[in-house]
């Protein structure tokens, strides 16, 4: 047996975080939570994650038509939101399934959300909008 497959035979894998004998959160096979995540872990981990949530949204016919942008910029809507918080925002998908860019932007605008973003809701937001001129 290898290194790697006899650390994962001892330490056991877990999903969830849980607190091992020292009582120090971990999860996985033992990765301690307590320290710094690598930043290599963590593209690892944030390009998985926006599969995840690109897998998610093609199931609106609407996100498949975007052009690239549009699409980026509802993706980092997504992963920001989950998939249950966005589905909440049902007259923005309406107005993407209709095409009307500028109501769906207003929409975005027009939430809890863009409260408590800010800035990041209005830069999502001009990018979908077809033009400059719709109050952000």
């Amino acid at each position: 047996m290898n290194l790697i497959e006899s650390i994962k035979k001892h330490e056991g894998w877990r999903d969830t975080i849980y607190y091992d004998s020292e009582g120090v959160p971990t999860i996985g096979w033992g990765f301690n939570l307590t320290q710094p995540m690598p930043k290599t872990v963590a593209e690892l981990w944030l390009a998985i994650k926006i599969e995840d949530h690109q897998k998610e949204l093609r199931k609106f016919y609407w996100y498949n038509d975007l052009d690239e942008i549009r699409k980026d910029a509802f993706l980092e809507m997504h992963y920001n939101l989950g998939d249950a918080r966005f589905c909440g925002f049902k007259k923005m998908i309406k107005a993407l399934r209709n095409k009307k860019y500028n109501e769906a932007a207003r929409e975005m605008l027009d939430s809890h959300w863009a409260e408590q973003v800010g800035r990041r809701a209005n830069e999502l937001a001009a990018i979908v909008a077809e033009d400059d001129n719709i109050g952000i």
